[in-house]
């Protein structure tokens, strides 16, 4: 019996895991890999004018907004939100899966930092005494 529950939570997971839609991997033209460690996955964001997205996720973190944009989000629920983003904004964002849309005339791009774990304070600080580059 404990086998089965063992074997079941694993294939749950493992299906959970697959189901995750990595935007550098869904959506390779918008979301570009800038730099990745264990802590965090920076994202070159770049949305062309009147551009859309499939669906994708997003571990929480920093939005860093570098050009003005108008953007329509659309959660797993179909929930919209429409959103105005200025040039020099920081936003932080919880964990989400959405689609966007530029409304805009314009490109739009960003810098998306997700943190991938959490770190207690003495790990953060032991591997900037480690490896501060």
């Amino acid at each position: 019996m404990f086998s089965k529950l063992v074997v079941g939570m694993f294939v749950c997971l493992a299906v959970q895991a697959s189901l995750a839609q990595d935007p550098t991997k869904v959506e390779p033209k918008h979301y570009k890999l800038a730099f990745e460690n264990e802590w965090v996955q920076v994202l070159n964001v770049h949305y062309g004018p009147h551009e859309r997205s499939g669906i994708h996720d997003h571990p929480g973190g920093v939005v860093v907004i570098l050009t003005n944009g108008h953007l329509r989000f659309t959660d797993q629920n179909g929930k919209t939100q429409e959103v105005y983003a200025n040039a020099g904004e920081s936003r932080w964002f919880p964990p989400f899966k959405h689609e966007v849309e530029n409304l805009g005339d314009t490109a739009y791009n960003a810098v998306y930092i997700g943190v991938k774990t959490r770190h207690g304070a003495g790990a953060s600080a032991k591997a900037v005494v480690d490896d501060p580059f």
